[in-house]
């Protein structure tokens, strides 16, 4: 019997400004709950809510984690198979 496996995830890569906010948080707490953030929207990539705009660019989500704190700003290459996050806030 062949092992299951489970969703296939997107890979997840920062833009500038994020990656500058990413070297930013030092508090582990903040750390564990952008990680947990992180591993919902690579595990499902819609799981954010559309933000408004218009088609001249990526599509922008949302991810709030009202829980957690953390909000994520992103979009999502056609494939579904990158997350590019522009954006964070923990």
């Amino acid at each position: 019997m062949a092992p299951q496996h489970g969703p296939r995830r997107a890979r997840i890569v920062f833009s500038d400004s994020a990656a500058k906010q990413l070297d930013a948080i030092t508090r582990e707490t903040e750390l564990h709950a952008l990680d947990r953030a992180l591993v919902v929207v690579s595990v499902d990539p819609d799981a954010g809510e559309p933000l408004p705009g218009d088609a001249s660019g990526p599509r922008l989500r949302q991810y709030t984690d009202d829980v957690e704190r953390v909000r994520l700003l992103y979009w999502v290459s056609a494939l579904h198979t990158i997350v590019v996050v522009a954006y964070i806030e923990v």
